[in-house]
């Protein structure tokens, strides 16, 4: 997993003439992704680990990117990213990310209602009050046009959970309590999204409309029977079908799912059989915060969650982001089991990375 002197050195040959170039640039030839690979000997396992902002980036950050630690950012906390903030913000990332030759992805919970990070930008309405799938899909193309302005490229959104009644915790984030009309508000939202050129996320798989809690702040158990968990899966079948680029897997436990009662994030059971397997998802995986309570007890979070089929691994801390990439580091050096999964993972992500490359996304490029 380490790269030796002579990638070292390709890595600083290439920094001198590789450039970032923002969406809709066609001045210059992109390098090839495989030519890239082979070249600067890219870490799969930094392409897995998302880097965490709730300010603009330090030194140390940057650097962190430039020596190839880390595969994307998230932006979170409300309000920091004014337009012009973003902007720059961004193109600083990528700069400091294209001295490899790899672009980053750069994602945000841009929701509408109370998770909107960006307060200037759609969508204007919360979930729960947009009132037909065209309403949604107008919501949606408003968003992906301002992220795009601002060179974000992933949207976590949107949350397609059925709550079961009014006291749940999702609130306004969610479209409805009706599973059917979900569906249709998830498959709007989605392809306005992605029609904008920005990878959609259905959230948070398999379910949270059924949990007693918010996962963020407790151990959150769904005891429900396995038919009533699947009835909730609607509103998921619906976005996988409309092309969602990204499911996002919850940390809450489904032990009708998985009898060994494991966070889904950390279930293959959960991953490979009921998302990949019965519902045919083939894009990439993303954790919830693996620094909520359930995730951040179970030993080694960052590879056991990637053993069960998490691709791409986001945190609710910096520090804790960099203990996941060093943690996936040392297991990796004496387990080819992981080595293998790090591989699948990362060709999902650098596959998400090139369709958003071929709708006017952010490429590294060689003048």
């Amino acid at each position: 997993m380490r790269r030796g002197l002579g990638a070292l050195a390709a890595v600083a040959a290439l920094a001198v003439v590789t450039a970032f170039v923002g969406p809709r640039s066609t001045s210059s030839k992109p390098l090839p992704r495989a030519h890239l690979a082979t070249k600067l000997g890219f870490s799969d396992t930094a392409e897995t680990v998302m880097g965490t902002l709730v300010e603009p980036p330090s030194p140390r950050f940057l650097s962190r990117i430039r020596n190839g630690k880390m595969g994307g950012v998230v932006f979170l906390r409300n309000g920091w990213l004014t337009r012009g903030t973003a902007a720059a913000v961004t193109a600083e990332l990528q700069r400091a990310a294209c001295t490899r030759g790899e672009p980053l992805l750069i994602a945000v919970d841009q929701e509408g209602g109370m998770v909107r990070r960006l307060p200037w930008a759609p969508p204007t309405e919360a979930p729960a009050y947009m009132s037909s799938p065209s309403a949604a899909h107008a919501q949606a193309s408003g968003t992906a046009a301002a992220l795009k302005s601002v060179g974000i490229d992933v949207d976590f959104a949107p949350v397609v959970d059925t709550p079961s009644s009014s006291r749940n915790f999702l609130g306004s984030r969610a479209f409805s309590r009706s599973r059917s009309w979900n569906a249709q508000l998830a498959r709007a939202f989605v392809t306005g999204l992605q029609t904008g050129g920005i990878a959609a996320t259905a959230k948070h798989f398999p379910g949270l409309g059924l949990a007693g809690g918010n996962t963020d702040h407790g151990r959150i158990v769904i005891g429900a029977a396995a038919w009533k968990l699947r009835q909730g899966l609607l509103p998921f079948k619906s976005a996988i079908a409309a092309g969602v680029r990204l499911v996002m897997v919850s940390t809450a436990l489904y032990p009708t799912l998985d009898p060994a009662a494991k966070p889904a994030a950390f279930s293959s059971a959960i991953i490979n059989g009921v998302l990949r397997g019965q519902l045919g998802f083939e894009g990439v995986t993303v954790t919830d915060s693996l620094t909520a309570p359930a995730a951040d007890r179970i030993p080694h979070t960052a590879t056991r969650a990637m053993l069960a089929g998490s691709d791409l691994l986001i945190f609710g801390a910096e520090s804790a982001s960099e203990r996941g990439y060093a943690t996936l580091v040392h297991d990796a050096s004496s387990s080819p089991r992981l080595h293998a999964r790090l591989t699948q993972a990362a060709a999902r992500i650098r596959a998400l990375k090139a369709w958003l490359a071929g709708h006017d996304g952010p490429a590294c490029t060689l003048p």
